[in-house]
Protein backbone atom coordinates (compact mmCIF):
# COMPACT_ATOMS: atom_id res chain seq x y z
CA UNK A 1 0.00 0.00 0.00
CA UNK A 2 2.81 2.28 -1.29
CA UNK A 3 0.71 3.39 -3.63
CA UNK A 4 -1.27 6.81 -4.97
CA UNK A 5 -4.08 7.17 -1.29
CA UNK A 6 -7.76 6.82 -2.82
CA UNK A 7 -11.09 8.34 -1.60
CA UNK A 8 -11.46 5.15 1.03
CA UNK A 9 -7.88 5.54 2.01
CA UNK A 10 -7.68 7.85 4.54
CA UNK A 11 -4.12 10.10 5.07
CA UNK A 12 -3.17 12.76 7.37
CA UNK A 13 -3.26 16.29 5.97
CA UNK A 14 0.48 15.98 5.30
CA UNK A 15 0.24 13.49 3.69
CA UNK A 16 3.04 11.67 5.16
CA UNK A 17 1.72 9.45 7.69
CA UNK A 18 -1.16 6.87 7.13
CA UNK A 19 -2.98 5.39 10.05
CA UNK A 20 -2.87 1.53 9.66
CA UNK A 21 -6.12 0.08 10.66
CA UNK A 22 -9.60 0.68 10.29
CA UNK A 23 -10.13 4.02 9.97
CA UNK A 24 -13.54 5.54 9.22
CA UNK A 25 -14.17 8.85 8.66
CA UNK A 26 -17.63 10.73 9.02
CA UNK A 27 -19.07 13.50 7.45
CA UNK A 28 -21.56 15.13 8.95
CA UNK A 29 -24.46 16.95 7.19
CA UNK A 30 -26.47 20.29 8.48
CA UNK A 31 -29.81 19.33 9.31
CA UNK A 32 -32.08 22.06 7.76
CA UNK A 33 -34.67 23.26 9.89
CA UNK A 34 -37.80 25.35 8.70
CA UNK A 35 -37.93 28.67 11.28
CA UNK A 36 -40.49 27.53 14.11
CA UNK A 37 -43.18 30.54 13.98
CA UNK A 38 -44.36 31.32 17.30
CA UNK A 39 -47.81 30.65 18.49
CA UNK A 40 -48.46 34.16 19.48
CA UNK A 41 -46.04 36.86 19.33
CA UNK A 42 -45.40 39.36 22.17
CA UNK A 43 -46.30 43.14 21.47
CA UNK A 44 -43.18 45.53 21.12
CA UNK A 45 -43.82 48.70 22.74
CA UNK A 46 -42.99 52.09 20.95
CA UNK A 47 -42.04 55.41 22.19
CA UNK A 48 -41.39 58.94 20.99
CA UNK A 49 -38.29 59.72 23.11
CA UNK A 50 -37.65 63.61 22.51
CA UNK A 51 -34.92 65.81 23.76
CA UNK A 52 -33.92 69.80 23.47
CA UNK A 53 -30.17 70.93 22.46
CA UNK A 54 -29.71 74.21 22.95
CA UNK A 55 -30.67 75.92 25.72
CA UNK A 56 -28.14 78.55 26.23
CA UNK A 57 -27.32 82.15 24.77
CA UNK A 58 -24.41 82.34 22.40
CA UNK A 59 -23.79 85.73 21.13
CA UNK A 60 -26.59 87.23 22.10
CA UNK A 61 -28.97 84.67 20.33
CA UNK A 62 -30.71 81.23 20.99
CA UNK A 63 -31.05 78.00 18.85
CA UNK A 64 -33.29 75.56 20.40
CA UNK A 65 -33.12 72.17 18.33
CA UNK A 66 -35.82 69.74 19.49
CA UNK A 67 -35.22 65.97 17.78
CA UNK A 68 -38.01 63.46 18.45
CA UNK A 69 -36.68 59.39 17.83
CA UNK A 70 -39.92 56.99 17.24
CA UNK A 71 -38.58 53.48 18.00
CA UNK A 72 -39.37 49.86 19.09
CA UNK A 73 -38.06 49.26 22.67
CA UNK A 74 -37.41 46.20 24.38
CA UNK A 75 -37.11 47.24 28.63
CA UNK A 76 -33.04 47.98 27.97
CA UNK A 77 -32.66 48.47 24.59
CA UNK A 78 -33.90 50.09 21.24
CA UNK A 79 -34.80 47.56 18.93
CA UNK A 80 -35.51 49.50 16.11
CA UNK A 81 -35.97 53.33 15.25
CA UNK A 82 -38.92 54.13 12.87
CA UNK A 83 -38.33 57.27 12.71
CA UNK A 84 -36.98 60.99 13.26
CA UNK A 85 -38.23 64.35 13.49
CA UNK A 86 -36.68 67.55 13.72
CA UNK A 87 -37.72 71.08 14.95
CA UNK A 88 -35.79 74.14 15.51
CA UNK A 89 -36.15 77.68 17.09
CA UNK A 90 -34.44 80.97 17.76
CA UNK A 91 -36.19 82.19 20.74
CA UNK A 92 -35.54 82.03 24.54
CA UNK A 93 -35.87 78.59 26.41
CA UNK A 94 -39.43 79.43 28.14
CA UNK A 95 -41.89 76.55 29.57
CA UNK A 96 -44.31 77.70 26.28
CA UNK A 97 -41.29 77.47 24.10
CA UNK A 98 -39.93 73.90 25.13
CA UNK A 99 -43.61 72.80 24.86
CA UNK A 100 -44.51 73.92 21.29
CA UNK A 101 -40.93 73.31 19.72
CA UNK A 102 -41.26 69.54 21.05
CA UNK A 103 -44.72 69.06 19.96
CA UNK A 104 -43.34 70.41 16.32
CA UNK A 105 -40.53 68.50 16.19
CA UNK A 106 -42.76 65.35 17.13
CA UNK A 107 -45.06 66.40 13.98
CA UNK A 108 -42.33 66.40 11.92
CA UNK A 109 -42.06 62.25 12.64
CA UNK A 110 -43.02 60.45 8.96
CA UNK A 111 -46.15 59.23 10.51
CA UNK A 112 -48.27 60.53 13.77
CA UNK A 113 -46.83 58.03 16.65
CA UNK A 114 -49.81 56.11 18.40
CA UNK A 115 -47.07 55.63 21.26
CA UNK A 116 -46.30 57.68 24.40
CA UNK A 117 -44.01 60.75 24.39
CA UNK A 118 -41.49 59.98 27.06
CA UNK A 119 -38.29 62.57 27.94
CA UNK A 120 -35.85 63.25 31.11
CA UNK A 121 -37.73 65.20 34.15
CA UNK A 122 -35.24 68.37 33.32
CA UNK A 123 -36.87 68.87 29.88
CA UNK A 124 -39.54 70.40 30.96
CA UNK A 125 -38.48 72.04 33.77
CA UNK A 126 -39.15 69.72 36.22
CA UNK A 127 -43.45 70.34 36.09
CA UNK A 128 -45.11 67.24 36.46
CA UNK A 129 -46.31 64.66 33.80
CA UNK A 130 -49.90 65.53 33.69
CA UNK A 131 -49.76 68.90 33.28
CA UNK A 132 -47.03 68.66 30.01
CA UNK A 133 -49.33 65.82 29.01
CA UNK A 134 -52.26 68.36 28.07
CA UNK A 135 -50.31 69.45 25.26
CA UNK A 136 -49.26 66.16 23.77
CA UNK A 137 -51.19 63.27 21.67
CA UNK A 138 -51.52 60.38 22.77
CA UNK A 139 -50.01 60.47 25.68
CA UNK A 140 -47.09 62.14 28.02
CA UNK A 141 -44.72 60.39 30.33
CA UNK A 142 -40.93 60.62 32.16
CA UNK A 143 -38.47 58.22 31.09
CA UNK A 144 -39.78 54.63 33.37
CA UNK A 145 -37.37 51.95 31.50
CA UNK A 146 -33.90 51.38 30.05
CA UNK A 147 -35.04 50.84 26.68
CA UNK A 148 -36.96 54.54 27.06
CA UNK A 149 -33.62 56.08 28.53
CA UNK A 150 -32.08 55.01 25.64
CA UNK A 151 -34.54 55.87 23.13
CA UNK A 152 -34.25 60.11 24.75
CA UNK A 153 -30.67 59.77 24.81
CA UNK A 154 -30.64 58.92 20.72
CA UNK A 155 -32.84 62.06 20.61
CA UNK A 156 -30.40 63.90 22.23
CA UNK A 157 -27.47 62.81 19.92
CA UNK A 158 -29.56 63.82 17.20
CA UNK A 159 -30.47 66.93 18.54
CA UNK A 160 -27.36 67.79 19.56
CA UNK A 161 -25.89 67.12 15.92
CA UNK A 162 -28.53 69.02 13.94
CA UNK A 163 -27.68 71.78 16.32
CA UNK A 164 -24.50 71.71 15.23
CA UNK A 165 -25.08 71.75 11.53
CA UNK A 166 -27.01 74.79 12.02
CA UNK A 167 -24.76 76.80 13.50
Amino acid sequence: MDGPSTDDDPVAPSGKFKPKGDLRTVWFERVRRTPVQPRWTAPVPEVVGVDISGRHEEDGEYLMVAAAVHASVGSSRIRSVEGIGFASVREGPTLEATVDLVAEAVGNLPEPPGCPIVSEHGEFYEEPADRIGLSFQPDFKYVESIGERETVQAAHHAAYAARGLLL
